[in-house]
């Protein structure tokens, strides 16, 4: 017999929640809780968290994940903890025990390889990530015991800082470029000191301009009344902090919202230095979308705010 209820409409929302991913769970478990809670028609999440790792996980919703890619190229602050002397599989604490070792580093030589690892480094990604060949994450090769060669990728950290060293356990802080594996750093770091190592705990504290101030979790949400959830969403320019502002009369704005590219330079506009920028209507201040600003005061569209005409 066929469900006659009602099926529930899901909501137009647009903004992104900062979500305090708990352990234990996939980042893409976490959206589809949060997306359940807030009965949003669309969203998306701004990088992946292990299952293992906490912390900040900014989830786009509606308009918003048009800018998630934004995110995706920002710096990334982590607060890790290392296991010294003990490897894994998978360089972190879900995979079986490989080796054991005796831990005789002291704070002044953990400081001279900490050293080594700062500024521009090259990374070999690990086995178990999500990084495809051939069509398949490289995790699905790793259960099946195989092996690839992994070339070598630029990355930099740009803060390596020593929180607390009580051995076996290296807190570390780290800021670092996108694509960076923190639980290499950790192998890698564990490697240099001859013992081995493994993370122990990984938590994300901030992305670009985005930090855990003001960040909810999911048990936060769920406690929320209904109808008061998307109250805690922030609005969908929070992802766009990091670009100069720039406000265009209603004639332009409409303009704009049509894809049309504009020439600023006789317009008596005040215009902040060229590159991306994020562009408001003067009329409400609404977001209407981001774009190139060029040499010479012209302004070409880059990814509109369906909302905004």
């Amino acid at each position: 017999m066929s469900d006659l209820r009602p099926k529930k409409i899901r909501l137009a929302i647009d903004g992104v929640l900062l979500l305090d991913k708990p352990a234990g769970g996939s980042s893409n478990d976490a959206l589809i809780q949060a997306k359940r809670l807030l009965n949003a028609k669309k969203a998306g999440h701004t990088g992946t968290l292990d299952p293992f790792a906490t912390g900040l996980l900014p989830l786009c919703f509606g308009e918003a994940t048009k800018f998630a890619q934004d995110l995706l190229e920002a710096d990334k602050t982590y607060e890790a903890v290392v296991h010294l002397g003990v490897r894994t599989a998978t360089g972190d604490t879900e995979g079986e025990v490989l080796e054991r070792r005796a831990v005789g580093a002291d704070a002044a030589a953990i400081e001279a390889v900490l050293q080594r690892f700062r500024g521009p480094i090259e990374q070999v990604p690990p086995m178990h990530s999500a990084l495809k060949r051939d069509g398949k994450p490289l995790y699905e090769y790793a259960r099946a015991g195989i092996t690839l060669e992994r070339a070598a990728r630029a990355v930099t950290i740009h803060q390596l800082e020593c929180l607390a060293y009580q051995a076996p356990f290296l807190t570390l802080r780290v800021r670092c470029s996108k694509g960076t594996y923190i639980r290499v750093l950790g192998e890698d770091i564990g490697a240099a000191l001859g013992c081995g190592a493994h993370l122990q705990a990984l938590r994300r504290t901030r992305i670009g301009a985005l930090g855990l101030a003001g960040a909810v979790t999911l048990a936060q949400l769920a406690a929320t009344p209904e109808g008061q959830r998307a109250s805690l969403l922030a609005p969908v320019d929070a992802l766009l902090t990091s670009f100069a502002a720039l406000r265009l009369n209603e004639h332009l704005a409409q303009r704009f919202l049509h894809g049309q590219r504009l020439a600023l330079g006789a317009e008596g506009i005040a215009l902040p230095p060229a590159g991306r920028v994020r562009v408001y209507a003067e009329d409400g201040g609404r977001l209407l979308g981001t774009a190139q600003l060029q040499p010479h005061g012209v302004l070409a569209p880059e990814r509109l705010v369906a909302t905004a005409l």
